[in-house]
C-alpha cells in the first residue's frame, strides 16, 4: 500500500523580494488549455508556421553544419554580441525600413524578450520611472518588474499613445528627473491594442524625450506585417538615439530564438556587459541558420504569404465581431499585426469570465494582464487572429459572444433597475474618455456589492444579486 508523499517548500523565506512581486504570464498559463482539441485559442501570439517553406529552412540549416568551417562556427561558443555575419544581415534588413545602422551597432539576443530583460537590468534601479503604453505587452511588464520600477502607463487611442496625457505625466515627473529612465513603446500594431502611432505623435514623442531627458525603446516585432495603408517611418529612423528591438519570430519562427537590439555603441557596450553575465553568448547554431535564411531574398516572398494569410484572418475576425458581438462592445481595427483589443462595459470582468469561456471552448487574454497594477482593464480582452483558420476564428467569436451575452443580460437587469447609476440600456458601452474599469459609477454600497457578486460568476451569488435588484425595483415602485 503506497502512501502520499508531501513535499514542503522550505525556501520561501529565501526568495528575493523582487521575485515575490512578480506575476506569472497570463498567456503562458493559458498555453496548456489552448492545446486542448476542443479549445479554439485566441490567446497566444503564435505565427502560422505551417506557411514556412520547408526547402528554404532545410537549405539554411544544412548550410550551418554541412562543412567543417560551418560546424566550427555553429557548434562553438560565439561572441556575446552575436555572429558578425548575422549582424551585417540584420543591418541590411533594417535599411529597408529606413534605419541606418552599422553591424557594430547591432547586438543579437535570444529573442526580443531577452532584449527587454537586458535593457531593464542595464538601466533600471528600484523606484526608477519608466513609461509604457497602457495597456502594453505583458512580457515587457514581466521583464521590467524584476527590477522594481515605477511604471507609468499612458492610455492610447486609434492613433497610438496619447501625447497630451504623456505630457501631463511628464510635467508631474519633472524635467531632468534622474529617476526617469525610458519610454517603452510598440508604435506599430501595438500589443495588445493593435493600434499604430501616427507620424505626428512619433515626432512629438521624440521631442518630449529630448525635452525631459529620457530614452526611447522602440519594440517593433510586427512592423512588417501591414495589411492596409503605407508603412510608418520607425522612430529609430527619425532619431539615432532610439533603442530599437527586432525579432525574427514573426517572420521565420519563434523556435529559433533570435532577436536583436540596434542602439548607439555606448549603449550596446553596457548591454553587452549584462549579456555576458546572462548567457555568455547566444546559440551560434540558431544564429547561423537565421543568417543563411535571411541572406536569401526568398524570405520576402514568404513574408508576403504571411501578410495575405493574416489579412484574411483579421478580416474574418472583424466580420465575426460585427455579426456576433453585442452593441455594448467596442474593438480596435488594426491595419496589421496579430491582435485587436476588445472593450466591454466598465462593469464587466473578463478575468472572472475566462473560466466560462474555457468551458465554452475558447480562450483570450484578460485585459488586466496588460497593466502594471494587474487590475486596470478588467473590462477588456486581447484576441489574436494569426494562428487559427478563418472558420475557427468565426466559431470562436460566436462562442465568446454567447458567454459575453449571458453575463451582459444580468447587468442589463441591473441597469434597468437603476442599480448601476450613470448607465442606461441604450448607452451601456464604455465612454470613449474612460481609461479604466474603475470609472464605473456605483451609488451605494448595496449596489456595489450586487455588482461584485455578479462578477464572481457563481450561480448562488447571482441569485442573491438578482434578489437585491428586485428589492431595488420594489423600493423604487413604492
Amino acid at each position: 500500500m503506497s502512501s502520499a508523499h508531501i513535499t514542503f517548500d522550505t525556501t520561501g523565506d529565501k526568495i528575493a523580494r523582487r521575485v515575490r512581486k512578480m506575476r506569472p504570464s497570463a498567456v503562458r498559463n493559458l498555453f496548456a488549455a489552448a492545446t486542448r482539441d476542443d479549445v479554439i485559442s485566441l490567446s497566444g501570439g503564435m505565427p502560422a508556421v505551417s506557411l514556412l517553406p520547408e526547402e528554404d529552412i532545410r537549405r539554411a540549416t544544412l548550410a550551418a553544419i554541412e562543412s567543417p568551417e560551418a560546424r566550427a562556427v555553429s557548434l562553438q561558443y560565439g561572441p556575446t554580441d552575436g555572429l558578425a555575419g548575422l549582424r551585417a544581415v540584420l543591418a541590411d534588413m533594417m535599411r529597408d525600413l529606413g534605419i541606418r545602422v552599422r553591424p557594430e551597432q547591432v547586438l543579437v539576443t535570444t529573442g526580443a524578450q531577452q532584449a527587454l530583460t537586458l535593457i531593464a537590468e542595464a538601466f533600471i534601479d528600484p523606484d526608477d520611472i519608466i513609461i509604457t503604453e497602457g495597456p502594453t505587452y505583458l512580457g515587457a511588464l514581466q521583464a521590467f518588474s524584476a527590477f522594481e520600477p515605477d511604471v507609468r502607463a499612458i492610455p492610447f487611442d486609434e492613433d497610438g499613445m496619447r501625447m497630451d496625457l504623456l505630457e501631463e505625466e511628464l510635467k508631474r515627473i519633472g524635467k531632468d528627473n534622474p529617476r526617469l529612465k525610458f519610454c517603452y513603446t510598440i508604435p506599430n500594431f501595438q500589443n495588445p491594442g493593435g493600434v499604430t502611432m501616427t507620424a505626428e505623435r512619433r515626432r512629438r514623442l521624440l521631442e518630449l524625450a529630448r525635452e525631459y531627458n529620457f530614452m526611447v525603446v522602440e519594440d517593433d516585432p510586427y512592423g512588417r506585417l501591414r495589411y492596409d495603408g503605407g508603412h510608418q517611418v520607425p522612430l529609430k529612423a527619425m532619431d539615432d538615439s532610439v533603442i530599437y528591438l527586432g525579432t525574427i519570430s514573426k517572420m521565420l519562427g519563434p523556435g529559433l530564438r533570435t532577436g536583436w537590439i540596434a542602439a548607439p555603441e555606448a549603449v550596446l557596450a553596457r548591454i553587452n556587459l549584462v549579456k555576458q553575465g546572462a548567457d555568455l553568448c547566444g546559440s551560434a547554431f540558431d544564429q547561423l541558420v537565421v543568417q543563411h535564411y535571411f541572406a536569401d531574398v526568398a524570405w520576402q516572398r514568404t513574408l508576403q504569404k504571411f501578410i495575405a494569410l493574416y489579412k484574411e484572418r483579421r478580416d474574418a475576425m472583424l466580420a465575426a465581431l460585427d455579426e456576433f458581438f453585442p452593441p455594448e462592445a467596442t474593438w480596435t481595427h488594426p491595419a496589421g499585426g496579430m491582435f485587436l483589443w476588445v472593450t466591454l462595459p466598465d462593469y464587466m470582468d473578463t478575468d472572472s469570465m475566462l473560466a466560462e469561456a474555457l468551458e465554452s471552448g475558447v480562450t483570450y487574454v484578460p485585459g488586466n494582464s496588460f497593466f502594471p497594477d494587474g487590475k486596470t482593464g478588467r473590462n477588456s480582452m486581447r484576441v489574436n487572429f494569426s494562428f487559427e483558420t478563418p472558420e475557427s476564428i468565426t466559431e470562436a467569436i460566436r462562442r465568446l459572444a454567447k458567454v459575453i451575452e449571458e453575463r451582459l443580460e444580468l447587468y442589463r437587469v441591473f441597469i434597468e433597475a437603476g442599480a448601476l447609476s450613470g448607465y442606461d440600456r441604450k448607452d451601456a458601452a464604455m465612454d470613449e474618455n474612460a481609461t479604466s474599469w474603475k470609472d464605473v459609477i456605483v451609488d451605494s454600497e448595496q449596489n456595489e456589492e450586487a455588482v461584485m457578486q455578479a462578477r464572481e460568476g457563481d450561480a448562488e451569488q447571482i441569485e442573491i444579486a438578482e434578489e437585491k435588484v428586485t428589492e431595488a425595483q420594489e423600493a423604487a415602485a413604492e
